[in-house]
């Protein structure tokens, strides 16, 4: 997420209330997840664990619990609870704001595009020329939607980031401060949930088909020509490259990469990242033709074992 116009270090602190090292009048541009940090950004670390790859990411201030050594170049924000104070940042620099109106008059629509009744379109969304938006989708905040794309009724662009940190009274949302980017030539089905990126931009290429009831997480990354089936549940920070088929009720886990024109058939768990070019199926996930291989050896051998 950047600023609108750039802060110093001082301002930040000053912000969030916390001590800091490094120039006072050092340059912050924006905040950003660890994966997706540029120069500029603040990134957060609230355990040691992660310390040494936050200091060495390409963010140029770290928001973090401990005093360490700075690196050349950057800054640090001291603060007791680094995860509140991300917060807080975003909160200053991207505040909810109550709709008034079922289309908010930022909202930009091109021409040729068509909204059906009980469309609810957020404030400062950009929706391009010769779209349909079926009744009762939701658009939320800050949305990109752009030329020929047809969303179908009840699904809801923008929803916040599932992130949450567990504490002593319950659990603490991280804020979504991102957004939803649709390219063009984009088919969403009904029902499709498609969240918000917590600092960056969920993406879904140009040219993608998703079929109903589909849900992507935050941050997620989909490429050009993909066509994705029912039931399928993507989770946050999810790469997949152009050309890649999923079928019906795959689930993935967050964090991996799908690579250029894989095919992941029906029920399967994708459990890690996978190689393009390849058909894949199974729980944990293996190469198709190797998966139905075991599974055809497995009931060979229990017919032998019964027959002896």
């Amino acid at each position: 997420m950047k600023f609108n116009i750039p802060q110093t270090l001082s301002q930040i602190a000053q912000l969030i209330n916390t001590d800091f090292v490094g120039d006072s009048n050092f340059s912050i541009t924006g905040i950003n997840e660890i994966h997706v940090v540029v120069k500029g950004d603040i990134v957060f670390v609230d355990h040691p664990k992660y310390y040494d790859k936050a200091l060495n990411s390409a963010a140029t201030t770290i928001l973090i619990n401990k005093k360490v050594p700075c690196p050349e170049g950057k800054a640090l924000l001291i603060s007791e609870d680094p995860f509140r104070d991300f917060n807080k940042i975003t909160k200053h620099f991207n505040p909810f704001i109550a709709a008034k109106v079922s289309i908010a008059e930022s909202a930009i629509i091109g021409e040729g595009t068509v909204i059906q009744p009980n469309v609810f379109i957020g404030n400062k969304v950009r929706i391009g020329r010769n779209c349909i938006i079926h009744p009762n989708v939701a658009i939320y905040d800050h949305t990109v939607i752009g030329d020929n794309v047809n969303i179908h009724a009840n699904t809801v662009l923008g929803a916040d980031a599932f992130y949450y940190k567990n504490r002593a009274d319950g659990f603490d949302q991280l804020l979504s401060g991102g957004r939803v980017v649709l390219e063009d030539n984009v088919d969403l089905g009904a029902s499709c949930t498609i969240d918000r990126g917590v600092t960056g931009d969920t993406k879904i290429g140009n040219g993608t088909k998703i079929d109903n009831q589909v849900h992507v997480g935050h941050d997620t990354v989909i490429g050009k020509k993909c066509l994705i089936a029912s039931q399928t549940g993507i989770a946050g920070c999810v790469i997949i490259e152009d050309e890649v088929t999923i079928w019906g009720q795959v689930g993935t886990n967050s964090g991996i990469t799908i690579g250029k024109g894989a095919v992941i058939l029906g029920q399967t768990g994708v459990t890690k990242s996978v190689k393009g070019g390849k058909s894949y199926f199974g729980t944990p996930i293996a190469e198709s033709r190797e998966k139905l291989k075991e599974m055809a050896e497995m009931k060979r051998f229990l017919k032998d074992r019964k027959n002896s």
